[in-house]
């Protein structure tokens, strides 16, 4: 199989456990073969968890879950030494970070020290405990998840680790009866409220990290496409309603992911739909509104949407996405 039939099959695995419209998976391995973290934000009952397993199974990942609470410590995560007293000496017990996914359930309950501990692995892929520095394997994601509506007992992460996360997503309700009846026919079939054991890996580890390599190395991106990514990041920049605009990190993200997924779509370019795309769910939580601008209602998905109507598309692919007349 090429890189598109594993993707669809990855896929295919996943939704064969998850209702949803395929948009959301797509987003989801998109970020994971450009090696990004995701945040869930959404209201409990979703589905978020259920997703992230089963994805994990699909792409043969070696997982890990931890719940997050407000008691939880760094070493909780990320380990700790143990004086072994046979060998007189100290002994790295490594923690649940010590995975490829690490699936990271209402990351927002636990307090800022806990939180800080993830910001070395998610941005360099290592850990420091007590001065030793450990690589983690690769690939290495977070997947993390949090409730936007229960805020007792919760800290809201800080900008810098929000800006460590390539995509903030949301899965949404069923968005019909048909999708809501079939979530109720399923769970009759598989008789269990956890079906992902029984998703078999649609791809191996070194399968896995060859898409991902080929997504960073092999998807050419027109420098007009560039210039069209710059523009919209600029713009939300300059917007008046702007006080905190993405950085050249939020360029990036979007690059990545636009590439990955345009791999996903069976494409080796990224065309500016791609960019379009991504734009939300990569630059909306690099954003923040000014006071006014909160206070009178508007929202950075509002923001977002004006600059990405007022940005002109790259002029040659405008042209080609143009509908043709027809003849008379």
């Amino acid at each position: 199989m090429n890189h598109h039939q594993k993707a669809t099959e990855i896929l295919d695995r996943v939704e064969s456990v998850f209702v949803c419209d395929r948009g959301l998976t797509e987003k989801l391995l998109s970020a994971a073969l450009a090696n990004g973290h995701v945040l869930f934000e959404d209201n409990p009952g979703l589905g978020k968890t259920l997703l992230v397993k089963s994805f994990a199974r699909a792409i043969g990942a070696d997982a890990k879950r931890v719940q997050f609470t407000p008691d939880i410590l760094p070493a909780d995560i990320l380990g700790t030494k143990v004086w072994n007293q046979r060998d007189r000496t100290f002994e790295l017990h490594e923690g649940p970070i010590f995975t490829s996914l690490l699936l990271a359930d209402e990351i927002n309950r636990a307090p800022p020290k806990t939180q800080s501990a993830l910001l070395e692995a998610m941005e360099e892929r290592q850990v420091t405990i007590e001065g030793e520095t450990k690589q983690l394997p690769t690939p290495f994601f977070v997947l993390a998840t949090q409730n936007p509506i229960e805020q007792e007992g919760t800290y809201p992460l800080p900008e810098a680790q929000m800006d460590r996360f390539l995509l903030r997503m949301h899965t949404g309700y069923p968005r019909d009866l048909e999708r809501e009846t079939e979530i109720l026919e399923r769970r009759i079939t598989w008789r269990k409220d956890d079906p992902t054991g029984d998703v078999a890996p649609a791809v191996t580890h070194e399968e896995f990290l060859a898409m991902q390599k080929h997504a960073e190395n092999d998807v050419f991106v027109d420098k007009e496409i560039l210039r069209y990514m710059a523009r919209i990041v600029r713009a939300i920049r300059e917007h008046p309603d702007v006080r905190v605009g993405p950085s050249p990190r939020g360029s990036l993200a979007l690059l990545r992911v636009s590439r990955a997924f345009a791999l996903v779509q069976g494409r080796d370019f990224v065309a500016p739909d791609d960019v379009k795309t991504f734009a939300t769910e990569t630059l909306a939580h690099r954003t923040i509104l000014d006071l006014e601008a909160s206070l009178s209602g508007r929202s950075v998905k509002d923001v977002l949407a004006d600059v990405l109507s007022k940005t002109a598309m790259p002029h040659r692919f405008a042209e080609a996405a143009a509908p043709k007349p027809t003849k008379a």
